[in-house]
């Protein structure tokens, strides 16, 4: 089997000038061909970019929107046996991210959490910017569930790049599969470098602390570390841009830790929910909660000097400023909810 093509950083594909990924998406499997008249008939006009597929049997008639889905999964297995796809020095597979990691999230994204998304239009359409946001809910799911949101409903149809734990890494399978869809190690290094280079980045602070709170704290934000973030924000002049997710806290109400099992598997605490272990695999189901993402009003750090970054107040004000809007936004959201399923 070939090996997969590297992109550095710098390549011409990742600049924010290029064809934008959404476009390349439209784009991607198109054929060429020419429409004639009739003898006698003025020329057919064509249609616009982005509807040739209307042009004829609806999708689904006569066999063709069938033919052209075949058709596009047989060349998306041919590219993966023999190589011909692109990663990133990160690892970041973004054909296997659009066209197998989001499909299989879609459907929990849509039909089990039910996400509405408000504010998208606070993440800019091109150059680096940093969501902050807040961590919640036994397992990690609002991370892959904000990755989702960013992907299918920004118009410019960015991607989200998230920073995990080292525990994220060092699981089997899990390793692999947060590499390919984007993920990279949480640390200062990686997050300037992606943000330098016009991705993206998504952090969220509060860490362990957040989702492993007990369900008695839920949506009462933990500390946000040393504000590490904001420095990283501030060296690469780009926007932090505060989001707030409300449902994720009531997904597996934790209402004890077996602390003594958590240090003999080396997690940082075993939850016990009111279904888990009760009743076994059944009880790792999270509870179909109805979800709510509101991304806040940019923060913006191009204005600061250089050695803004260094300095500690600076970092703490700006935290504390990031952290008490998407506080506020919380309690905003949970007094419009008005049930935690519905």
């Amino acid at each position: 089997m070939a090996d997969a093509k590297v992109i550095p950083f710098d390549d011409d594909r990742s600049r924010s000038g290029g064809v934008p990924r959404a476009a390349r998406r439209r784009s991607a499997g198109r054929g060429t061909g020419s429409v004639s008249a009739l003898p006698g008939q003025p020329a057919a006009a064509l249609p616009p970019e982005g509807q040739e597929e209307a042009v004829g049997a609806p999708e689904g008639v006569g066999g063709g929107g069938w033919d052209r889905r075949i058709a596009g999964g047989l060349a998306f297995l041919r590219r993966r046996v023999t190589g011909e796809y692109d990663v990133d020095e990160f690892g970041y597979d973004e054909e296997l991210t659009d066209q197998v990691l989001m499909s299989m999230l879609r459907p929990v994204y849509e039909k089990y959490f039910r996400v509405e998304v408000k504010g998208i239009e606070n993440i800019p359409s091109d150059g680096g910017a940093l969501i902050v946001s807040n961590h919640s809910g036994t397992l990690p799911l609002d991370g892959l569930m904000l990755q989702v949101a960013v992907h299918d409903n920004h118009p410019a149809g960015r991607h989200l790049r998230l920073l995990a734990a080292d525990l994220v890494f060092m699981l089997p399978v899990v390793n692999e599969l947060a590499r390919k869809a984007g993920h990279t190690l949480a640390c200062a290094e990686d997050a300037e470098r992606l943000l330098r280079q016009g991705e993206v980045v998504g952090v969220m602070p509060e860490g362990f602390k957040g989702i492993g709170k007990p369900f008695g704290e839920r949506y009462k934000l933990q500390r946000f570390g040393r504000g590490g973030f904001v420095s990283t924000a501030l060296r690469a002049g780009v926007p932090i841009v505060p989001c707030s997710i409300v449902g994720a806290e009531e997904i597996y109400p934790m209402i004890g830790n077996a602390k003594t099992l958590a240090r003999l598997l080396g997690f940082p605490y075993f939850p016990i929910t009111p279904t888990f272990p009760w009743l076994g695999p059944l009880g790792a189901l999270p509870l179909p909660t109805k979800w709510t993402i509101q991304f806040g009003e940019p923060i913006p750090t191009d204005g600061y000097p250089v050695e803004a970054a260094e300095d500690p107040m600076l970092m703490f004000n700006l935290t504390d400023q990031v952290r008490e809007q998407i506080q506020h936004t919380l309690y905003k959201l949970l007094v419009q909810r008005r049930s935690v399923f519905f």
